[in-house]
């Protein structure tokens, strides 16, 4: 893969095959985000347990101390009292069938995170192929299917992100911008390896943090020392 002249000055500021702390790790990330826009921040955590067993999932949301640094537009599906909780909370979407039909017929996405009350989810469950694999549909471990809507949306609008293993046993999480600088970067990674480490599954065997690498958008991975993290 053919690098760019930023990527190679970046790589040129850090020993990419050293572990290094998470303070130190964020600052030398901010560093090496050389682009023209504020890069986002993201973490890549490869654990010990395998996701192809139920009892070894890893799946949860936190909300992070500083935000993403990202506008975060909410769908919620709910009726009466819980619609109206949803409209008071700032919830930029607030329906039911008929944002059903609407994403069903005109391929409608203009939303980042899905809220559902309980009594809901029949409805969208006819949803489940088109925001599925998007990772769009609610879940109540992520605390997207909740009876408290306002709750929910007050909570992703502060900056709650969900993280949740891939077929290779990654968690991959932004944790905010490049431009929010290495202390903030850090309350942000610290809360949601806190987050991951608490919901180690009991099935979970041996070493259960086995990598973890922080990096922007545009930059090079930065290997932060797992064996301090739990």
């Amino acid at each position: 893969m053919k690098r760019g002249k930023n990527y190679k000055e970046s790589v040129a500021l850090f020993d990419s095959k050293a572990l290094y702390d998470a303070d130190e790790a964020l600052a030398t990330v901010c560093k090496t985000a050389k682009a023209k826009f504020d890069e986002t921040v993201e973490v890549h955590v490869r654990l010990g347990v395998d996701s192809r067993y139920a009892d070894q999932q890893v799946r949860g949301a936190v909300v992070l101390p500083n935000g993403t640094g990202k506008t975060v537009r909410t769908m919620v599906f709910a009726k009466g009292d819980k619609a109206k909780a949803a409209e008071e909370a700032g919830a930029d979407y607030v329906g039911a069938e008929d944002y059903v039909e609407k994403i069903q017929k005109e391929n409608w996405f203009e939303f980042d995170v899905v809220i559902a009350s309980p009594d809901m989810m029949g409805v969208i469950g006819r949803l489940g192929k088109i925001l599925g694999p998007k990772g769009l549909m609610p879940n109540p471990k992520a605390g997207t299917v909740t009876p408290d809507v306002a709750k929910a949306v007050t909570e992703a609008k502060a900056g709650k992100i969900e993280y949740r293993l891939d077929k290779t046993n990654i968690i991959h999480c932004p944790i905010g911008k490049a431009s929010f600088g290495a202390e903030k970067l850090s309350e942000n990674f610290n809360a949601l390896m806190n987050a991951i480490i608490k919901a180690k599954p009991a099935a979970a065997k041996g070493q259960y943090i086995k990598s973890c690498t922080v990096a922007s958008t545009m930059g090079p991975g930065v290997k932060v020392n797992y064996a301090k993290l739990g």
